[in-house]
């Protein structure tokens, strides 16, 4: 299944993709695909409705509608840090024995086509395509990997926008230069596992203005999904809905030499196989 969620900022209404083109409203079975949808079943509570209406023609057409991030603000942003060698090698950092974990404000989520805004002051924003993953139910204290697997609601796409002098060179607190507003697009949609093959082998891209800056694949990951979840639990409780960025492939701007950094005007296109694309056009915070 996939979950969706369509209309203006801050009002936007639960949905079903059926196909490119069309979706299924579901807004009158559930108010928002959030904390409480995914922990009294999630995307199982719509199966039977979606077939229905699907069978009988009951779509509307996407065409020119405003795509949201496709859960709702959720209680936690957590990011895993340099989960790629090769991306480790580029900034010239070591590579982690255990997963690096930070914080990212939740309110950074903004939709797939959204503007990102560069903050003020910084000369230094950057991005990062990610695999994002959705918590399905409350985990903590996970037993193994397989729990952990079980715990999974769906993947999304997610480019985990960065202001690298914040990040870096203000104190090396990460969490200062990953939540400024807008740096966070989801989307288009959360894809349930059951419609992923295999989410160890996803290739994923990212061109900024016409040219590709990252290309890379989830195979390059030093700790999978499923040890990340459990790994996290370990240390704090993992509520339903939660958003794990789980790290990027080598390609960011900072990697560059010299380094290569977002300006107002700037378009990024990015997008990881089966979870789908987004462009965001950037622009000076106001």
């Amino acid at each position: 299944m996939y979950l969706m969620r369509i209309g203006p900022a801050g009002q936007e209404k639960p949905a079903v993709r059926v196909d490119d083109t069309t979706y299924v409203d579901v807004s009158d079975l559930v108010t928002d695909f959030d904390e409480r949808f995914f922990g009294d079943g999630g995307p199982s509570l719509l199966t039977d409705a979606v077939a229905e209406r699907t069978a009988s023609g009951a779509t509307t057409a996407l065409d020119g509608q405003r795509v949201g991030a496709p859960i709702a603000r959720p209680h936690q942003l957590l990011c895993i840090g340099l989960n790629y060698r090769d991306h480790a090698a580029e900034t010239g950092q070591a590579v982690p024995d255990e997963p690096i974990v930070f914080n990212k404000a939740p309110n950074t989520l903004i939709g797939p086509n959204d503007t990102v805004h560069i903050p003020r002051g910084s000369t230094k924003s950057d991005w990062e395509v990610e695999l994002g993953v959705v918590i399905g139910r409350r985990c903590r204290y996970l037993a193994d990997e397989a729990e952990a697997r079980d715990a999974i609601a769906g993947y999304v796409l997610v480019n985990d926008v960065s202001e690298r002098e914040f990040q870096l060179e203000r104190g090396g607190q990460w969490v200062k230069g990953k939540s400024a507003e807008t740096f966070n697009p989801c989307g288009p949609y959360l894809v349930t596992p059951d419609e992923i093959g295999d989410v160890g082998a996803l290739g994923m891209w990212l061109d900024v203005n016409g040219v590709r800056r990252q290309t890379g694949s989830t195979a390059t990951m030093l700790f999978g999904v499923a040890h990340l979840v459990h790994y996290l639990s370990q240390f704090m409780v993992l509520e339903p809905g939660d958003l794990i960025n789980t790290g990027t492939p080598p390609g960011v701007g900072m990697g560059f030499n010299p380094p290569v950094f977002l300006r107002p005007g700037d378009v990024m296109e990015l997008g990881i196989d089966g979870l789908g694309g987004q462009r965001q056009e950037v622009a000076a915070a106001p």
